[in-house]
């Protein structure tokens, strides 16, 4: 009997052993291997040296690209997933609605996820050019324009479209979460809302917005370690050119460890990178979480 007891008892973690062997070995391992690399000396050809206390990271921050790169990640990171999380709000709640075509309509919506970042982010630079541009090119034929314009004639604008590009293939994802959730949700909540009298506005705050918070939280979650990490458009469309003037953190820390052979603030950076991550998530979801018990 106690032989029954005691495998019940562990049977669980015989379970979840897997997964925590995985864990492990590809998160926690590498994680305190960046940790560790962080306060060490690390030269060009990537020979790791002694301990150099917190020298890394003062001259990650000390270095004058830093601070405009850190304007530009908040900046990145609040624009994409604001007007991601609401474009995708108002999508999935339309997407939700029984009508002709839902089905394809839906295939399209989810396109520009299952498309990778890069090929999308090719084709958007295709589209800006200057010379020979298809938005220049369509904007010329329909008359609207009477010569071509420079898309991309400062930094700042050429970062306005980087953020453009991130939100546009960014909505799928979120749309998809809240759907998921607005599904989930039983139209008896609605049929008692009607009964009472409730209007549209009343049913969204009152209703849809309660029960579709969990999915939202969770999407706004992820979707902030995903574009806080998201490399690929920025590096594709402009490389952080001119100057690291459209770098964000990932693109700027990458630069540093492999062009300038910087190897040991660029892993610095990476901490302080994963650090606010931790920080932001957690604060969120510490926020969201007590919303939903009140």
């Amino acid at each position: 009997m106690d032989s029954i007891l005691v495998r019940h008892k562990w049977e669980p973690y015989v379970w979840l052993l897997p997964s925590i062997v995985l864990m492990t070995t590809f998160v926690i391992f590498p994680i305190m291997i960046v940790f560790k690399l962080a306060f060490s000396e690390i030269s060009k050809a990537g020979i790791v040296g002694g301990f150099v206390g917190l020298q890394n990271f003062i001259d990650a921050v000390k270095a004058p690209a830093f601070g405009p790169v850190m304007i530009n990640t908040f900046i990145w990171v609040i624009s994409v997933v604001g007007l991601s999380t609401l474009i995708g709000f108002i999508m999935a709640m339309v997407l939700n609605q029984d009508f002709h075509g839902r089905k394809i309509a839906r295939s399209i919506v989810v396109f520009p996820w299952a498309t990778s970042l890069v090929i999308q982010a090719s084709i958007w630079n295709y589209i800006i050019k200057f010379e020979y541009g298809n938005l220049n090119n369509v904007l010329l034929n329909l008359g609207i324009i009477k010569e071509a314009i420079n898309w991309r004639a400062t930094y700042q604008i050429e970062f306005m479209w980087e953020c453009g590009v991130g939100i546009f293939v960014t909505i799928p994802f979120v749309t998809f979460c809240v759907l998921s959730g607005l599904q989930s949700i039983d139209a008896a909540y609605y049929e008692a809302a009607t009964v009472d009298g409730a209007n549209f506005w009343q049913k969204l705050r009152n209703v849809t917005i309660p029960l579709v918070m969990p999915s939202l939280t969770v999407s706004t979650v992820l979707n902030i370690i995903y574009v806080f990490n998201s490399f690929p458009i920025i590096y594709t469309i402009t490389k952080g050119a001119p100057a690291n003037k459209t770098d964000t953190l990932i693109t700027y820390l990458y630069m540093l460890a492999f062009y300038d052979q910087k190897k040991g603030p660029a892993t610095a950076l990476s901490v302080i990178g994963f650090t606010i991550l931790c920080f932001v998530s957690g604060i969120y979801m510490m926020i969201t979480m007590k919303k939903e018990d009140a």
